[in-house]
């Protein structure tokens, strides 16, 4: 199971995330697409789907009584897609009880690999379906600002398995004492500290807790122009500066030609297979396919 979230633009989140789904399935994997960006879905742009037919909506007011009966065959061979593209937009703010419902049976989904296409940003909700599994997948490019959305992304996830992992009266006892304005990482590292000395068992279980995640992360639209070595680079930095494990998964070439297979609603790796982008892709998808089997 995981979670992509993290991309904006050109070969974007919602694109790779089709494509390495189009991939795995051409790999015999029964592979299902999930799209989670709620009151903002366009997965089903990438992947031909013309009709979405029943989805998450069905689920959500019980018109359907299990996620399975939501699952839409795609063209590809077995490549199956949840939609979300009926929900309205009130979608993006789930009731508590809404979310646990939609994760619970993505949970139990009976398939191989199951990819979630996540909305941008660090609400609750969004933060909670990137949660779902260890093993979640974001997305970057190459300019400053989107490394340091991603450096942003993950301490927001950190913070968010910090206030779920601690019972309430201990963080709020934790937060009387500290000044939590500011850098959300040094948050989260003055609360893991502060627990620690208070309770070392507690401590060292939020410690433990962080460091069941592998992160990976792929750098979207690389130019010519581009260091092709920025991606060993943030997962140094990244691995010396989290309790998680993340791992640099490769980079995916920027190619004008993405624009065309949108428009044409074409999946790129079967329209352009045998271009460096379309290679980049197949090479992720290989990767993936590894911590699969």
């Amino acid at each position: 199971m995981y979670p992509v979230g993290g991309g904006k633009g050109g070969i974007g989140k919602s694109m790779i995330t089709a494509n390495l789904g189009v991939l795995l399935a051409r790999q015999g994997k029964r592979v299902v697409l999930v799209d989670l960006d709620l009151g903002a879905s366009n997965l089903h742009t990438f992947i031909q789907q013309k009709d979405a037919g029943r989805g998450l909506e069905s689920f959500l007011d019980k018109s359907a009584g299990q996620l399975e009966e939501v699952i839409l065959p795609t063209q590809v061979p077995n490549l199956f897609f949840i939609s979300s593209r009926n929900c309205l937009t009130e979608a993006a703010n789930l009731y508590t009880a809404q979310k646990q419902k939609i994760i619970r049976a993505i949970q139990k989904l009976d398939v191989d690999v199951v990819l979630m296409d996540l909305g941008a940003g660090t609400n609750f909700n969004m933060l909670d379906f990137f949660l779902t599994s260890t093993q979640g997948i974001f997305i970057c490019t190459c300019e400053p600002t989107s490394i340091e959305n991603s450096f942003n992304f993950i301490k927001a996830v950190y913070f968010r398995v910090i206030k779920k992992t601690l019972k309430q009266n201990i963080f709020n006892r934790v937060n009387r004492h500290l000044d939590l304005s500011g850098n959300t990482i040094d948050q989260s590292f003055r609360i893991i500290n502060t627990v620690t000395r208070q309770d070392p068992e507690k401590g060292e279980l939020l410690k433990k807790k962080l460091g069941d995640f592998h992160f990976s992360f792929v750098v979207n639209q690389l130019r010519k122009n581009d260091d092709p070595s920025l991606g060993t680079k943030i997962e140094k930095v990244f691995n010396r500066h989290f309790y998680s494990r993340f791992t640099f998964m490769g980079n995916i070439r920027f190619d004008e030609r993405v624009h065309d297979s949108i428009r044409m609603r074409q999946t790129f790796i079967t329209k352009y297979s045998h271009t460096p982008s379309a290679n980049d892709l197949a090479r992720i998808a290989r990767s993936l396919l590894q911590t699969v089997l």
